[in-house]
């Protein structure tokens, strides 16, 4: 079973930046899509950003796109998020996950995630 660590997550002012990472165990990596999902505090957990397993494609939440960028390192099990032009509703906790690309629905465990607080 993979095993995911996020990291990179913290308190930003709004229009700040901030790069989430994900480590992944387990030699599959490069062949599993992976997405990034989000929190908030009394809300249910949602999709913000995919990249398929090669990284050739990638797809976006409409709240995100235009500032946030996925990206991946198969040589180093690594998944990221570049975060730009954050606003206080970015603020959650940030998972990654495997995830089925076409339907952007996470599959298998979820990691401990990693806190991002946007102030304004």
């Amino acid at each position: 079973q993979v095993q995911l660590v996020e990291s990179g997550g913290g308190l930003v002012q709004a229009g700040g930046s901030l790069r989430l990472s994900c480590v992944a165990s387990g030699r599959a990596f490069s062949g599993t899509s992976m997405g990034w999902f989000r929190q908030a505090p009394g809300k249910e957990r949602e999709f913000v950003a995919a990249i398929i397993y090669s990284g050739d494609f990638t797809a976006y939440a409409d709240s995100v796109k235009g500032r946030f960028t996925i990206s991946r390192d198969n040589a180093k099990n690594t998944v990221f998020l570049q975060m730009n032009s954050l606003k206080p509703e970015d603020t959650g906790v940030y998972y990654c996950s495997a995830i089925l690309y076409n339907r952007r629905a996470p599959i298998g465990s979820w990691g401990q995630g990693t806190q991002v607080t946007v102030s304004s």
